[in-house]
């Protein structure tokens, strides 16, 4: 099996450079495919996460800390690591690549130690290593586990990878991921595991910059597209979709909202396609509270990611949930960030009443002959278990809920469909789900992953509502 390498810049966009018949674009792009699938191929492992999830660790207040950086060149080689050219407390090389990787992650070291408490991507002052002039033209810049690796790009669509210090940020900030939630990449959890990285990688900039939330570019990648290329960058977190439109690139096919959502197989399951929706999610609410960024909203993604609460297979409304939750909790009930939370994932779908299923996983009609549910019946939705044991409840009447999501609760209700699904078993640490309506003589508890995405979708809506 292939064992999922983030990389910045994703293969469909790959693809699209291989097809080009402009001299120095198609042949760097493919040889840049071919290597990414090696890359893939030796690590040989299903899952990108670790093989139990590590305790949380931060720093002691009390304990001098400092980054701990080597940079090595790979000298347009693809042997890693590389000869190393400038370890911590080096002056600087005169290299740009090397002494630009060396800066960038002394910028992301700062970001989570400073903001966070965080002693680097494990917690406990794990070196960071990094190689730079990785391969010949190579048009990308990946996390592998251990260490970060920098193409020089392929001097026609893009320039070197050191170049972005968000994409330095993002990069080192899967290894932070792969550490605390490991969020599966694949489907809605591998979006929101590039979503993080894009978080955090924006968030290096903007604190290194100094930069309100309204300030922002809120650009992935700005420095990597050369000048006459017809785009700004390779991702937009605020304006997702509309970060390029060039004829060797194509235009930015990153959905903006849950309408939009894009089902495939490629790229893991769209996960740099869909990672959009969080991103603008997060880009909103940010930008709606102003300010630091990273020690307003920031914060709160980073109590999420540290948690422990949150699910390695975890879809958009379970991670909105639980921001929402984090913002309450951090800020208070009511507080600027709390609302902007709630309102920046209404803004993109993922909750609120414009929070549609993806195309294809509509919710089943109900069977003929059943006997409407009056609006005025309680509802008692609770969910346990998980690796965490969370549990987290509502009750309401159905007039309560959004007339959708009513019907919805109407149509489950007065069917057999919830009796059925509850003869199936749970798996291990899988959240299981209480209904009862005691207007109806019914209590179940039903296993996620008897439900379908639409019914997981309303349950989880559900609970997040307030």
């Amino acid at each position: 099996m292939e064992r999922p390498v983030p990389a910045i810049i994703p293969p469909y966009l790959l693809r699209r450079l291989a097809e080009s018949a402009e001299p120095g674009v198609a042949e760097p792009a493919n040889r840049t495919l071919l290597t990414d699938q090696s890359i893939r191929a030796e690590r040989g492992v299903l899952a990108f996460r670790p093989a139990t999830r590590p305790a949380v660790m931060s720093v002691d207040a009390d304990a001098p800390t400092a980054p701990n950086r080597e940079i090595s060149s790979a000298s347009n080689t693809e042997t890693l690591p590389g000869t190393a050219v400038r370890r911590e407390g080096d002056a600087a090389t005169g290299d740009v690549a090397a002494d630009e990787a060396y800066d960038g992650f002394g910028a992301t070291w700062e970001l989570f130690h400073d903001s966070y408490g965080r002693d680097s991507i494990d917690g406990a002052g794990m070196q960071l290593q990094g190689t730079v002039h990785y391969g010949d033209g190579y048009d990308n810049a990946f996390w592998d586990g251990e260490r970060m690796v920098f193409g020089d790009g392929d001097g026609q669509i893009f320039g070197r990878f050191t170049a972005s210090l968000e994409v330095i940020g993002h990069e080192l900030a899967h290894g932070v991921t792969e550490r605390t939630a490991g969020l599966i990449y694949s489907g809605q959890s591998g979006a929101l595991n590039e979503h993080v990285s894009d978080v955090f990688g924006i968030l290096v900039k903007q604190r290194h910059l100094g930069q309100a939330a309204t300030e922002s570019d809120w650009l992935i990648g700005a420095d990597l597209l050369l000048p006459g290329v017809e785009g700004v960058a390779i991702r937009s977190m605020i304006a997702p979709g509309t970060a390029y439109d060039d004829p060797r690139l194509g235009k930015d096919p990153q959905p903006d909202h849950m309408d939009r959502y894009v089902q495939t197989t490629d790229d893991h399951g769209g996960v740099h396609l869909n990672s959009g929706i969080p991103n603008r999610a997060f880009a909103v609410a940010a930008s709606a509270v102003g300010g630091q960024a990273w020690a307003g909203l920031g914060q709160v993604w980073y109590d999420v990611l540290t948690g422990g609460a949150l699910d390695a297979r975890a879809d958009f409304a379970a991670f909105a949930a639980l921001t929402v939750d984090a913002a309450k909790a951090r800020f208070g009930d009511g507080s600027p960030e709390h609302v902007a939370v709630r309102d920046g994932w209404s803004t993109v779908g993922v909750t609120g009443a414009s929070a549609e299923p993806p195309a294809g996983e509509a919710e089943p009609p109900a069977s003929g002959g059943e006997e409407p549910v009056p609006g005025n019946a309680e509802l008692l939705l609770r969910r346990t278990g998980g690796v965490t044991g969370a549990v987290r409840e509502r009750r309401a009447t159905l007039e309560q809920l959004p007339a959708r999501d009513a019907r919805r609760w109407g149509s489950l209700l007065s069917s057999d469909t919830l009796l059925t699904l509850a003869d199936r078993d749970p798996v291990a640490d899988g959240f299981c789900y209480r209904v009862a309506c005691e207007a109806l003589s019914l209590d179940v508890t039903v296993a996620e992953t008897a439900l379908s995405k639409a019914q997981r979708g309303l349950f989880q809506r559900t609970l997040l509502a307030e």
